[in-house]
């Protein structure tokens, strides 16, 4: 069962799914129809998402792609996340998943720490760190490439690998670090890719 405070904030984020425009509706519907080829053909659906440093976007990303499946009773898919560069999931962004209902906690403290992430009970936690986009433990081949920064995507051309690759970029929080407005816009942004993870998944359907 999905934490309570987590699934009241996912209902809430559900109902906004109008307010995506439609060209960016038409490019999250083409992840969809990835997804959903995916799972018709028997096999599981595995996705990267790749920001420049794998900091925070991508994190965010790859979260809310394993909470929508769960939400939307999917079978299993596999969300991973990465970067072009390797620097750690910053504390800022940790920060804005704790507050929307995620549960974390640090299995090693280091420069580049590891964090155990749960989103419902008796789960195997999820281990986040930053990592490059080609790096364990994520996949080499048949993987979706969700491009989720400007930078990132003109800087890496080729991902080696992929069988689907799009561009959904976000504007970075970073840009807000140490402001009054830091968690103001870092609860926007997770807010923002959780709606738009969860309208990509609410597309898909199981027979």
């Amino acid at each position: 069962m999905i934490f309570q405070k987590l699934l009241k904030n996912i209902e809430q984020l559900a109902q906004h799914f109008d307010e995506i425009p439609s060209e960016r509706k038409e490019q999250l519907a083409q992840l969809s129809t990835y997804i959903q080829e995916k799972y018709e053909a028997k096999k599981m659906p595995k996705l990267i998402v790749i920001c420049t440093h794998n900091s925070r976007r991508s994190h965010l990303g790859q979260l809310w792609l394993a909470v929508a499946a769960d939400y939307y009773k999917l079978p299993t898919l596999q969300s991973f996340s990465g970067g072009t560069e390797a620097t750690l999931f910053h504390p800022n962004a940790i920060a804005a998943v704790e507050r929307i209902g995620f549960k974390v906690a640090i299995e090693a403290q280091a420069k580049n720490p590891i964090y155990n992430i749960k989103w419902q009970e008796n789960q195997e936690a999820y281990q986040a760190f930053s990592k490059r986009f080609d790096e364990a433990p994520n996949p080499k081949e048949a993987f979706a490439a969700i491009m989720v920064c400007t930078e990132a995507d003109e800087g890496c051309p080729f991902v080696s690998g992929t069988d689907f690759r799009i561009a959904l970029p976000f504007e970075d929080p970073k840009a807000f670090d140490g402001t009054a407005q830091e968690a103001q816009k870092y609860d926007e942004r997770c807010q923002q890719i959780g709606t738009e993870m969860l309208y990509v998944l609410s597309k898909v359907s199981i027979n």
